[in-house]
């Protein structure tokens, strides 16, 4: 087993299984791997020194681009919708309408904005967001292997991508699922792109994109990462899947969510910042040279 899967941060409901993906995975040789992952509070850090790091949606909220009264118009959804999307007692069923509803009118506010687009990397520049510790070696390593990296996020496509970017990791494996702003002749953005995607319609997302995943047949070995119980479904436009080992971060009311987490997650990271456990896997399934025979 991993040295890394007995930090106390590291929780698994049934070790010996998250050892036999493992150890398939490494038989079937590191070019039969995809990593699918969430990015905000995923890919990103939840907090840093105690403070919350922002979201794609955060950078944009708190920003010189947006007026005051829309800050506060887009906080009030926040108070209201946040609560509902980590209420463990609310079935997803029960959640759904309500987080359309919270990304429509968040959708409609901002575009009220006049959002200019040759404006978004000084507000992604001047931001705090913050990849994770172990970033450079995560996207590197996959880069470097040539193993895909698909993000579907519910964030801002156009915000997501500029992080990447400005960390310098934007590399030609990497493919985002995300909601894109859609900007007029002049740079101002007047609406967003496409299909709403949120927090419980990722697996709508991974399905309308089976065109993408086709191209990806031979990589039935999934690597998922995720914060959020809805996160759990953006694998299921991977046809013929062989193994998924999903890493779900509990960065938020460990308590209350611990036993939903441990129940749909192989490996719970509760607390981590960094992702020196995705890595550390990676690693494993990369280093194993007698299997890529």
């Amino acid at each position: 087993m991993l040295a890394e899967l007995s930090n106390p941060s590291v929780c698994m409901r049934d070790p010996q299984r998250v050892q036999d993906i493992l150890q398939s995975m490494v038989k079937a040789g590191s070019n039969t791997v995809q990593v699918i992952s969430d990015f905000d509070m995923t890919l990103t850090r939840f907090a840093h020194n105690g403070k919350r790091c922002p979201t794609c949606h955060n950078i944009l909220d708190d920003s010189k681009l947006i007026s005051s009264d829309c800050r506060q118009k887009l906080k009030e959804l926040l108070n209201k919708y946040y609560p509902i999307e980590i209420d463990s007692s609310r079935s997803v069923e029960e959640k759904l309408p309500l987080m359309v509803e919270w990304w429509t009118k968040a959708h409609e506010i901002l575009v009220e904005q006049k959002i200019r687009k040759d404006l978004l990397a000084s507000v992604v520049q001047e931001s705090d967001a913050m990849l994770r510790e172990g970033y450079q070696l995560l996207f590197d390593h996959l880069h470097e292997h040539s193993i895909p990296l698909l993000i579907f996020s519910a964030g801002i496509g156009d915000i997501l991508e500029e992080v990447i970017r400005q960390a310098g990791v934007f590399h030609p494996n990497v493919k985002v699922f995300s909601n894109y702003m859609d900007f007029d002749e002049s740079g101002v953005l007047k609406a967003f792109k496409g299909e709403l995607i949120h927090i419980y319609n990722k697996r709508e997302g991974a399905l309308l994109n089976t065109g993408h995943f086709q191209e990806l047949r031979t990589r039935p070995n999934v690597l998922l990462l995720g914060d959020s119980l809805g996160d759990l479904t953006m694998a299921d436009g991977v046809q013929d899947m062989e193994n998924i080992l999903k890493i779900g971060f509990l960065n938020d009311k460990v308590e209350e969510r611990k036993q939903s987490y441990l129940d749909s997650y192989d490996i719970v990271l509760v607390k981590d910042e960094t992702l020196e456990v995705p890595n550390a896997i990676l690693l494993y399934l990369t280093g194993n040279k007698g299997a890529e025979n």
